[in-house]
């Protein structure tokens, strides 16, 4: 039996039909641009991959631009550039994404376009090597960026036993042993209907948008496998890489909530106060009082099973504990009476939270952004009007109440990353873990 097309909602300029075969188009007309930004969110990620296998979602992305049966790589090229605007792709924790942005004339053939490279991908086994070459290098260029592998190195040894502590790019053994068959298994398996939103904001009509994407994807069939999800499991520790760099680097992260948890505009408001902003705590205490760093803030990173709430920051070697010492400090402080979140940090961090929000929102491409992921994660729109009252709802009770419950006991289990050079005299694993032991003690 035929599926009809279900209409979920419309309003003035927000729209959403689920396609008969599961495909879910999401709308935010903007009738005053001249652009359109189009997402098409998949449902497939490194959580999709097995071990063996690690960078296979990001190849896949990789490989979807190198020819399709009516257009070779260097055809696609051209038409992405002659379209003006910017076309491309990420894969991230959650999911893959393919995107582009193009003057409102353009539409239709960007819509075309990621559409026949959806479809229609051939997957040449020449340009896939040199593809996974390419890999290679992005994969060497990040263990050379201090920063970035420390990054990569908190996230591995916080979560160990779960697709989220892997790297995105993958291994370079596993990279290599990667096999079109690979990729084509993979599309096959998660490239499909029921897995795919496709958003659209600016200078589009909903309507018009859904009957395109009717025409593009009307053959695209079959339904996603469930499959079970480890469990994640938070693990504490210390992890120190030496490279040859004049400072050095650390990441230091406590687990946090997952994307859409009830209580995540109170964490990001908390974020905000210790390590976002130049007028944050740890920016004026660490750099602009004492000036030990040149860049300290820090992020919540949330996804869909589980978050972490990162501290990231370099420094020279021999100030490098002094620095983790402050840090900590500064958490511990937020955790008690001692110095809570005052009125004054509490009005400036929603009054930032809401000015940036309302400026991105002038941009198609973080209006296509945000609807795609809506959906993703909350299977429905959330209006501005919606997020910003629930920030401005923020009060400092809250504010002390998660901070109590998250920082006090997920400081219990802080993960540590350092990267810098090999200076045992400066700093070192076991005095790393005093530090932390001996706060944990003292709270």
């Amino acid at each position: 039996m035929r599926k009809h097309a279900h209409r979920c909602h419309k309003n003035d300029t927000y729209g959403k039909t689920v396609l008969e075969n599961g495909i879910r188009v999401v709308t935010d007309t903007m009738p005053h641009v001249r652009s359109v930004a189009m997402g098409f969110l998949i449902d497939a990620s490194l959580r999709d991959e097995a071990r063996a296998q690690s960078g296979l979602a990001h190849v896949t992305e990789h490989a979807m631009f190198q020819g399709t049966s009516s257009r070779d790589a260097l055809n696609i090229a051209r038409l992405m550039d002659t379209m003006g605007g910017h076309v491309g792709a990420f894969t991230s924790r959650d999911y893959t994404c393919y995107h582009a942005t193009v003057l409102d004339d353009y539409r239709t053939y960007a819509l075309d376009l990621l559409g026949d490279i959806l479809l229609n991908s051939i997957f040449p086994a020449d340009s896939l090597e040199r593809e996974k070459e390419a890999i290679l290098r992005e994969i060497a260029a990040g263990q050379d960026a201090p920063a970035e592998r420390g990054h990569m190195l908190l996230k591995a040894s916080a979560w160990p036993d779960h697709p989220l502590g892997r790297p995105i790019l993958g291994r370079p053994e596993t990279v290599t042993a990667l096999t079109r068959e690979d990729v084509i298994y993979f599309v096959h398996e998660h490239y499909v209907p029921d897995r795919m939103i496709i958003a659209a904001a600016g200078n589009v009509d909903h309507q018009d948008f859904v009957a395109q994407v009717r025409d593009g994807f009307w053959r695209m069939l079959g339904q996603s496998q469930p499959a079970p999800s480890p469990r994640l499991a938070y693990q504490t520790g210390v992890t120190i890489a030496h490279m040859e760099v004049s400072q050095a680097y650390f990441s230091l992260g406590v687990q946090a909530y997952p994307y859409a948890h009830p209580d995540r505009y109170t964490l990001h408001v908390l974020n905000n106060v210790l390590g976002r902003g130049i007028s944050s705590r740890l920016y004026r205490r660490i750099r602009e009082e004492r000036g030990l760093v040149y860049h300290i803030d820090s992020e919540y990173h949330a996804y869909r099973d589980g978050g972490m709430w990162i501290i990231e920051g370099s420094t020279a070697p021999e100030y490098l504990m002094t620095v983790l010492r402050l840090t900590l400090t500064e958490l511990l402080k937020l955790t008690t009476l001692e110095e809570p979140a005052n009125d004054e940090e509490l009005w400036k961090a929603k009054m930032q939270i809401r000015g940036e929000h309302i400026i991105a929102a002038e941009d198609t491409y973080t209006r296509m952004s945000r609807l795609a992921s809506q959906e993703f994660y909350f299977g429905r729109h959330l209006p501005s009007d919606e997020i910003l009252a629930q920030v401005e709802a923020v009060n400092g009770c809250m504010l002390q109440n998660l901070a109590n419950e998250v920082l006090v006991d997920a400081l219990r289990q802080a993960t540590v990353a350092i990267v810098g050079p090999d200076s045992p005299e400066d700093y070192h694993v076991s005095e790393v873990e005093e530090l932390l032991t001996g706060l944990q003690i003292s709270s």
